[in-house]
């Protein structure tokens, strides 16, 4: 026999909801998100600062600094304000970032402008910058 569409006995199909689902999903106490969201520093800004650069420098770990606020910086506190490791200015490697007609930060290579997506490595011998 052919069975007419709409409700069955055991169909969750309910036009109401039942109080565990109202808690659950709009009303009662909520966890709040203590910890902020993850938000990753632009890649022309100092990661001191975190205003963009003048005179960019890096570490081996690939954290971006403005040379002349690094360099005080390791100067009175000798660590790196980011991960606390020991840091001496010798360990820093000095950028040469290129830049286009429109002022844009771009790989002197493939002349594709950096964008925050824009994988970026940085040469430690000559210190060029490339996507």
């Amino acid at each position: 026999s052919f069975a007419a569409m709409g409700k069955k006995q055991h169909s969750k199909d309910k036009l109401y909801i039942i109080p565990s689902e109202y808690g659950r999903d709009w009303g009662g106490y909520k966890k709040q998100n203590l910890a902020l969201p993850f938000k990753a520093l632009p890649f022309y800004c100092c990661g001191l600062s975190l205003s963009p650069f003048d005179d960019p420098v890096c570490t081996k770990e690939g954290i971006v600094f403005d040379a002349s606020r690094i360099l005080a910086y390791i100067k009175k506190y000798k660590r790196n304000p980011v991960n606390a490791k020991p840091l001496s200015a010798g360990d820093l490697i000095p950028l040469k970032f290129h830049k286009n007609a429109a002022g844009e930060y771009h790989c002197p290579v493939t002349f594709k402008v950096f964008t925050d997506r824009s994988t970026i490595v940085a040469n430690a011998k000559s210190g060029h910058v490339y996507a």
